[in-house]
């Protein structure tokens, strides 16, 4: 494994050879892949399956690339099993295997195998031999018959044609779409919140055109309520997103994700660089990219360490993480929708209409600077989330405004946006319009034009701002079905990106 991507390596076993005694384990294999021998071994002995007469060499090749991970147990104890001619050696042509052994002899889930699954497909492999689970999540690769094996038993005697396997099917049961669609009933709905209007709004915009987004607002507003919910009106990700998704949560060893909903990832606020952009020794996903075509929650935005969400920026911009290191450059996807929260100041209540404000002016000025102002540049979206009247909340319910009836609206623009950027010859969302497809993507009107001439002269805005607030103007359009952006479409767009900057 590297980084979300598997690796080809042909594991290789020998008896013949001069040795000192000692199994030899070659190609730059780590500790965990050296003890493998020792589980493999202990496997043969409590399956009572023959091993090996003699010492046997190992051989790992590519053998200057370095190997980790329980992964390789499987392939060795095949290596090692066809070494003492339990089966054909033209039965192993083209066959990918991938599983942790114990000791018991029980083939159990390695990390990764979703990538492995992949990379066999691409290497045009007959097949692919692993444990069930990791079978059963493998099976959505379409082009490639993958099959699990219980114990090692059952793979051996398989591979020497005395057992029938079936080929895994992809399940659809407790971790799939089934468990997912009935747990939407006991999850946050929008029509639970009282008030917010314009917050609601612009979360309606964000999931239908994939737009950034910061709410501004005192502690206990519903800022990470509104947030969490937003998971909610996404569409379900498609065919190839949902692949991709797969991939990503088995390379960081996460269980898998349900089939239609898309991933929400909150981490903390102490997390380091590398747990958000990714990396580690063995280089593995971060937030990041476990957001990928989801959700990446950024809560009390100011307390991230500042080096953290300077590396944001890329990912933001590109839709993808590179991690380099002295042997390697790993690049990950990791295209999201980014969803921050944070108070006005140090105490919260800057701008409260009840609570004074304790924080003097050059401590809000310090809390304002630790986003810097290229950061804030790529939020498509910022307003504030004010503090309610008390009253508000035993308002009714807002039917209306119920994830249900967001969702639809949701999908309907995000059909239509698709229908026409297909005709363009366009992918993504409205936020990963190229700019230079922008007008013909808006087809701004005259008016529209003026208006968003005016809207950046008032405010001195950069080039960003200008394509941004055009794909924002886009999904407004595409949200009550119209084909061109008008003037109301840009200066909607200019409002939910009114908050003032911390800056």
């Amino acid at each position: 494994m590297l980084g979300v991507d598997a690796i080809p390596i042909t594991v290789e076993a020998t008896t013949r050879h001069a040795s000192d005694g000692t199994p030899r384990l070659l190609g730059l294999v780590d500790t965990v892949v050296r003890e493998a021998y020792h589980r493999v071994l202990q496997a043969f002995f409590a399956l009572d399956l023959p091993t090996p007469r003699g010492i046997t060499t190992f051989n790992f090749a590519p053998a200057a690339l370095r190997k980790q991970g329980s992964g390789f147990d499987l392939p060795l104890a095949l290596a090692l099993a066809g070494a003492a001619g339990l089966f054909p050696a033209e039965r192993v042509a083209g066959l990918f295997a991938f599983g942790e052994i114990s000791l018991a002899g029980q083939i159990l889930p390695a990390r990764g195998a979703v990538s492995v699954a992949l990379a066999a497909r691409k290497e045009g492999a007959t097949a692919m031999l692993t444990s069930p689970p990791d079978a059963h999540a493998s099976a959505a690769i379409d082009g490639l018959d993958v099959f699990g094996a219980a114990t090692l038993a059952d793979a051996i005697y398989w591979l020497a044609g005395e057992r029938r396997l079936e080929p895994a099917t992809e399940v659809t049961t407790a971790a799939g779409c089934g468990a997912a669609s009935d747990r939407r009933g006991h999850e946050p709905d929008f029509a639970d919140i009282r008030g917010h209007e314009t917050p609601k709004r612009a979360l309606t915009v964000a999931a239908a055109g994939g737009h950034n987004l910061l709410f501004v607002g005192p502690p206990g507003t519903g800022k990470s309520a509104l947030a969490r919910r937003l998971p909610g009106i996404l569409p379900p990700p498609t065919a190839a997103e949902r692949l991709t998704i797969l991939q990503v949560h088995a390379a960081a060893g996460l269980a898998r994700p349900p089939r239609d909903r898309r991933p929400l990832r909150a981490p903390h606020h102490s997390s380091s660089t590398a747990s958000l952009l990714g990396g580690g020794r063995e280089l593995r996903p971060g937030e990041v990219s476990l957001a990928h075509r989801g959700v990446l929650f950024l809560d009390e935005l100011p307390e991230f360490r500042r080096d953290a969400l300077e590396a944001l920026r890329q990912p933001l911009e590109d839709g993808h993480v590179t991690v380099g290191r002295a042997q390697h450059t790993v690049t990950m996807p990791a295209r999201f929708a980014l969803v921050a929260a944070m108070n006005p100041c140090p105490c919260g209540f800057y701008g409260h209409p009840a609570r004074p404000c304790l924080c003097s002016p050059a401590a809000i000025q310090r809390y304002h600077r630790r986003l810097s102002g290229p950061l804030l540049d790529r939020l498509d979206l910022r307003l504030e989330v004010p503090a309610l009247d008390p009253g508000t909340f035993d308002g009714p319910r807002d039917d209306h405004g119920s994830t249900a009836a967001l969702a639809a609206l949701v999908r309907g623009a995000v059909a239509r946006g698709a229908a026409r950027n297909a005709g363009l010859d366009l992918e993504g969302l409205n936020a990963e319009l190229p700019d230079g497809a922008l007008d013909a993507a808006c087809r701004p009107t005259s008016a529209a034009r003026s208006a968003l001439t005016d809207v950046l002269r008032r405010s001195r805005a950069s080039g960003r701002t200008r394509v941004r607030l055009l794909r924002v103007a886009r999904t407004l359009a595409d949200l009550r079905g119209a084909d061109r952006v008008t003037d109301e479409d840009i200066l909607e767009a200019a409002t939910l990106r009114r908050a003032e900057a911390p800056c």
